[in-house]
């Protein structure tokens, strides 16, 4: 039940402004009549009025700092890093030009991407249509009407016909007079900042996915080459083997345990080689491209630090220069302090999305005060077109309707509630993207300190594992260790070794994870 309140004006010539003031009082007086209705409504509900409102405590130091360069062996010189604290283009870092230009790329043309920004400009649209319930609405219109009356009842029959014409515009305003529509636009506003946010994301999200996956690509061609040197060595021992079983100091089996051997490490060619078409085939979608777009590109590889080093064997420069593929960086940025992670876009996204729902639970509340609607009118109406503008045709009215509700059956006390339940939710929604974030962080930073800690095992281990195969290919040829021992010492050199580019591309991928974690990959500008 609403009370209504309509002091109106209606007449055949101008109002006055006389009657214009009355009006005015009159609305007034109403006004501060339904205002008194408002010491009955009910009180709100309790609930987060705030982002302090939070339980979540923001750390200041991260529990998992230690060293996590793997330093088990010389690396070679690299340039000087940007500032710790600049992760605005933090692929950079790695210092090759075929990630950086695959990240820019995809930022440029990811459907994702492009679907973020059009969201962007739609909540934007979305924000001017709320924005217009502030001002005045304006209509014209206008109209003819020919009538024609037959009268049978007389004799003779007689029959009348009119004409009239008229036009009017009418205006019609809302007033907002506690501020209801300003809070829809203040949470309209929120929902554009968060729209712009979840662009960010976005941007980080794509950065992140297409460096982990170009990592996957090197890896997988790492691993390629390695199992190619691997094919080298093991055709050699094969040979050596034959030449044996022909001279009679080996048997049939000894020959046959070797081919088996061989063709075991060459069935795995094609799995890696449908690896690498697959990875080439998942970066061009994420770049919104279609299949092979980016084969050129990515089969420029950047020179290898490893080319001219002459301390290391052919099999030792082999392995380094297919593990030099895969990107790395000396500096992830944990030395940031916990209170950047305030700069991920989704966990500043969460903050616009809570601020838009406290401002929809405060403009649902102003559902309990009076409205105040005014409509305006002003016509001209004739019998003849050209009498229409005539002054004295002119019809002029004015009407001002407050409305304050009585009893609606609890809907609005209702409709208070829910959106109260879901500012908590999104005080909820804010916590938990923080707590994520933390965890993210402490993930990639746990998971960088325990691959270089594996790294570091597996350098020793392929180091003894390679010293082993050599020195048992050496005994075979003299006759001293039958063919088993050599094939065992390079199955398990072949093993460490994939482990070995397996654990790189591991430490690469947790440095990407923790620059994503950080909320890296985005600036204000972009």
């Amino acid at each position: 039940m609403y009370i209504r309140l309509r002091p109106t004006l209606s007449h055949l010539t101008r109002a006055t402004a006389a009657t214009t003031t009355a009006i005015a009082t009159a609305t007034t007086t109403a006004v501060t009549t339904a205002s008194l209705l408002l010491l009955a409504s009910c009180a709100t509900p309790p609930g987060p009025r705030s982002l302090d409102d939070s339980t979540v405590a923001i750390p200041e130091t991260w529990q998992n700092t230690a060293n996590t360069n793997p330093q088990s062996h010389p690396q070679p010189a690299q340039p000087a890093q940007p500032a710790a604290d600049n992760l605005s283009a933090w692929w950079t870092r790695y210092n090759d030009p075929v990630l950086t230009q695959l990240i820019t790329g995809a930022l440029q043309t990811s459907p994702d991407i492009r679907t973020a920004l059009s969201k962007i400009e739609q909540s934007r649209a979305t924000r001017g249509v709320t924005k217009s319930a502030l001002l005045p609405s304006l209509s014209a219109g206008a109209g003819a009407r020919t009538s024609r009356t037959d009268n049978h009842t007389t004799d003779p029959h007689t029959t009348t016909s009119g004409q009239s014409y008229s036009a009017a515009l009418d205006a019609s305003w809302e007033i907002d007079l506690f501020g209801k529509t300003r809070q829809s636009l203040k949470a309209a506003d929120a929902d554009l900042a968060q729209t712009g946010q979840n662009y960010h994301a976005a941007q980080t999200s794509l950065a992140a996915e297409v460096a982990a996956t170009y990592v996957s690509l090197r890896s997988a061609e790492a691993q390629l080459a390695v199992v190619q040197e691997t094919l080298r060595t093991r055709a050699e021992t094969t040979q050596i083997t034959r030449w044996r079983a022909e001279a009679g100091s080996a048997g049939a089996l000894e020959l046959q345990q070797a081919i088996s051997t061989l063709e075991q490490a060459r069935a795995s060619l094609p799995s890696l080689r449908q690896t690498i078409t697959q990875t080439r085939n998942q970066l061009t979608l994420l770049s919104g491209l279609t299949p092979g777009s980016l084969d050129t590109l990515l089969a420029a590889q950047t020179a290898s630090p490893y080319d001219t080093d002459t301390q290391l064997t052919a099999t030792q420069l082999a392995i380094a220069q297919a593990t030099s593929l895969i990107p790395k960086s000396d500096t992830p940025a944990i030395s940031i302090p916990a209170d950047t992670l305030r700069q991920r876009p989704d966990i500043r996204a969460a903050e616009y999305a809570f601020t838009a729902s406290l401002a929809r639970l405060q403009s649902t509340e102003r559902d309990r005060y009076p409205s105040l609607n005014l409509t305006g009118s002003i016509g001209l109406e004739s019998l003849k077109a050209g009498h229409l503008f005539d002054p004295s045709t002119t019809i002029a009215s004015a009407l001002g309707n407050l409305a304050a509700p009585i009893f609606a059956g609890g809907r609005i006390r209702q409709n208070i509630a829910i959106q109260n339940e879901l500012t908590k939710q999104s005080l909820i929604a804010y916590e938990s993207a923080v707590l994520g974030a933390l965890t993210d962080v402490e993930n990639a930073l746990v998971t960088l300190q325990r691959t270089t800690e594996r790294i570091a095992i597996l350098d020793r281990a392929a180091t003894a594992a390679r010293e082993a195969s050599d020195l048992a290919a050496i005994q075979y040829e003299a006759g001293q260790v039958d063919i088993t021992t050599v094939l065992d010492t390079q199955r398990t050199r072949l093993s460490l070794e994939e482990q070995q580019v397996s654990a790189t591309a591991d430490h690469a991928t947790a440095q990407i994870q923790l620059y994503k974690a950080l909320g890296g990959g985005w600036t204000a500008n972009n």
